[in-house]
């Protein structure tokens, strides 16, 4: 995939909304595009994780699986399309990390990765970018922790 289409994406995602076109190009920089099909997964709760995804086209479903003695089963946490971005978090925070859920493909899915330790870097570089992208951080992080209660009222 070119970089200008990285770009145009990236600019199109929420979670980059507000970003001047050099951070955009810079971001782009460390992405990489990877195709997904129909049911593939793109982690496992349990991996070790060091990316960040943003989704391009199709959609994923974030699915925890749970031990509750002799109910068992795997909830939905989120579906996620066009624009949303998933992934580890903490590797932003230069920490080791466990995925807390699992990622799967619902359909054909575009991803751009982006290594954590990599967008990491930028933002050290530029505390006012680092801010901006840390404070959408913390919203997706809301956002998902919300959806988990909501999820786990449902068993």
């Amino acid at each position: 995939m070119e970089k200008s289409m990285i770009v145009d994406a990236l600019e199109k995602c929420e979670f980059f909304d507000g970003l001047n076109r050099a951070d955009i190009q810079r971001i782009a920089g460390i992405c990489r595009f990877k195709p997904y099909a129909a049911g593939e997964t793109i982690f496992e709760q349990g991996d070790s994780g060091e990316n960040l995804y943003v989704i391009l086209d199709g959609l994923v479903f974030l699915e925890r699986s749970l031990d509750l003695g002799s109910r068992k089963g795997r909830i939905t946490i989120e579906s996620l399309g066009k624009g949303r971005v998933l992934g580890c978090w903490s590797t932003l925070l230069n920490e080791t990390h466990v995925m807390m859920s699992t990622a799967t493909c619902r359909e054909a899915t575009g991803i751009l990765v982006l290594k954590g330790s990599e967008l990491r870097g930028i933002m050290t570089e530029n505390v006012a970018f680092g801010f901006n992208i840390m404070e959408k951080f913390c919203h997706i992080l809301l956002e998902r922790i919300q959806a988990a209660y909501g999820a786990m009222e449902k068993i």
